[in-house]
């Protein structure tokens, strides 16, 4: 074929391929509301990608969904970014999943604060937040929302945890993306959202016959991550939306369908809280509520007996009665944590990379480290700590409590051994020695620790982003101090600081601005004169 005629073809061809790549561009709806049957399919995709995170199989959003594990991968467009951090993760793989199955999608677009909230921030207002605006995606008669626009900037710029801080217990005609779910299997399950009332979000994607619950979340450089729920998400003030919630059930009403079946104008509505099988408060009030309406007096009975909310949501979420074989899950608990630190050290290595440490330390600190914007948002790790601080201090409490139930008799307890404590702790050693992770000390060197060297210096590490890599990692000895760089201001910043490093509890209406000639102490609500026990091997042994 000559050369004329490849070029003849060509530009036949291209009014053709041009349509191609703007059809797939376009967010056509074809089915005008969410089944039960879009919501099980959507779980089941979140379980795809979860599992694969889990694996190790991919590490990003833009890897998952690019992998084997989505079942849409290689029909993206070129220029879509796959990009989601914390808050977006949730609202990214709903709207991309309501866009390849033809699925309406609707978001909150603002939040007011209500009423009484001294923290204007809606991230962390004092008593939660109200819808102050939707975004709709409808196509017109004419054309079709781009939905690599969508989902590039608008929904990603959209979406942030202050739209988690509701309720969702009103029905309103500006309702909530999400309602809170009964604690069971059906209410809780792939796809239901985890919202920490400290900012972070994660989303589930296994339940196991044991009934643990397991989540990834994603992180501001695009990674994904996979965690245990555990009681490092706390229980909140119910008007905070604090724990699980599913996306609202959504229809368009009063559209106009074309002749190829895609539908165009009208609204969409939410489902009624009344239309769901699954709403329901108990979450924060528990199934005996308190009769004068404390939300955290309420008890949480089953079968006639009281249980600590994190143990009765496990006994709720098991197929059938629960049976606990106490050393698997003691390497679950280490496994869990043994993530959490992996976790940090990509997490250091980012404030490492981008310089923060090698900059001068601010005269003060913000005004809460906890919530904040910019580079200490960026690069700073205390919430991510007090998580891993909870992480120890959990496996502890775990550990008492199934020495006590076995040798009580509890029928729930499934163990075969001559001595619990012996064999957790002999659990705990190894799987302790078996976690190691590796980090890069300031002259490029590797420095390996294990779990357990993790946990003696859990209240060492530094949440500081300003700080060596060295004291990062609590680093205590001479030989691994010895690569730092940072001056005396700095080491005396970390010196001061650890009051607030000694604290687990995340606060954040507490002033913490302080500079280092204030920083000689405990404030109020902010740091603590000395840290929880996390000694898990002392309590074990003590309890042979």
């Amino acid at each position: 074929m000559k050369m004329s005629n490849f070029l003849l073809l060509g530009l036949m061809l291209l009014p053709g391929l041009a349509e191609a790549q703007t059809a797939s561009k376009a967010w056509r709806i074809t089915k005008p509301s969410w089944t039960a049957a879009d919501e099980q399919r959507f779980g089941e995709f979140v379980t795809q990608l979860g599992n694969a995170v889990e694996r190790r199989e991919c590490a990003t959003v833009d890897e998952c969904l690019r992998s084997p594990a989505n079942p849409y991968a290689g029909t993206d467009p070129a220029d879509l970014r796959l990009f989601a951090d914390c808050a977006d993760l949730p609202y990214y793989l709903r709207s991309y999943f309501a866009w390849k199955n033809g699925l309406p999608m609707s978001l909150v677009s603002s939040v007011n604060t209500l009423p009484g909230s001294e923290n204007k921030d809606p991230r962390y207002s004092k008593f939660g937040n109200a819808v102050g605006g939707r975004y709709d995606i409808i196509p017109s008669r004419t054309s079709n929302p781009n939905a690599v626009q969508l989902l590039n900037r608008t929904i990603v710029d959209m979406t942030y945890s202050a739209t988690f801080r509701m309720m969702g217990d009103k029905d309103a005609a500006r309702f909530t993306d999400f309602y809170p779910v009964k604690l069971n299997r059906e209410g809780i399950r792939p796809g239901t959202v985890i919202y920490d009332p400290a900012g972070h979000v994660a989303i589930i994607h296994r339940v196991t016959d044991d009934g643990r619950i397991f989540y990834i979340d994603s992180h501001p450089d695009n990674t994904l991550t996979s965690g245990m729920y555990t009681p490092k998400f706390t229980r909140s003030f119910p008007g905070h939306g604090a724990g699980f919630k599913n996306f609202r059930p959504l229809a368009l009403q009063g559209a106009s369908r074309k002749a190829n079946g895609e539908y165009y104008g009208g609204k969409i509505v939410g489902a009624l809280n009344t239309q769901l099988a699954n709403f329901s408060v108990e979450q924060f009030y528990g199934n005996s509520p308190d009769p004068a309406g404390e939300w955290n007096k309420g008890k949480f009975l089953h079968r006639g007996v009281q249980y600590p909310y994190y143990d009765y949501l496990r006994i709720a979420m098991a197929s059938g009665d629960l049976k606990i074989d106490p050393l698997q899950d003691m390497r679950q608990m280490v496994a869990d944590i043994c993530v959490n630190l992996k976790d940090r050290v990509v997490a250091v290595d980012m404030a490492i990379k981008a310089g923060v440490d090698r900059k001068p330390h601010p005269e003060r600190l913000p005004t809460n480290i906890f919530g904040t914007t910019g580079e200490w948002e960026d690069y700073a790790s205390p919430s991510r700590d007090a998580r891993l601080k909870v992480g120890f201090m959990d496996i502890l409490n775990q550990a008492r409590t199934l020495v006590q139930r076995q040798r009580s008799g509890d029928p729930a307890i499934v163990y075969s051994g001559a001595n619990i404590a012996e064999d957790l702790l002999a659990t705990y050693e190894r799987e302790a020695r078996f976690c190691q992770f590796t980090y890069r000390n300031s002259a490029g060197g590797s420095v390996t620790l294990n779990l357990e060297e993790a946990r003696q210096r859990v209240f060492d590490i530094s949440f500081d982003p300003y700080h060596c890599v060295e004291l990062r990692w609590g680093a205590k000895s001479p030989q691994e101090l010895a690569t730092c760089m940072d001056d005396e201001n700095k080491r005396l910043w970390y010196d001061r600081e650890r009051w607030l490093r000694n604290q687990w509890e995340r606060r954040y209406d507490a002033r913490m601005d302080y500079s280092l000639d204030e920083l000689t102490g405990p404030k109020p609500g902010a740091g603590i004169a000395q840290p929880p026990d996390v000694d898990i091997i002392r309590l074990l042994n003590s309890l042979r």
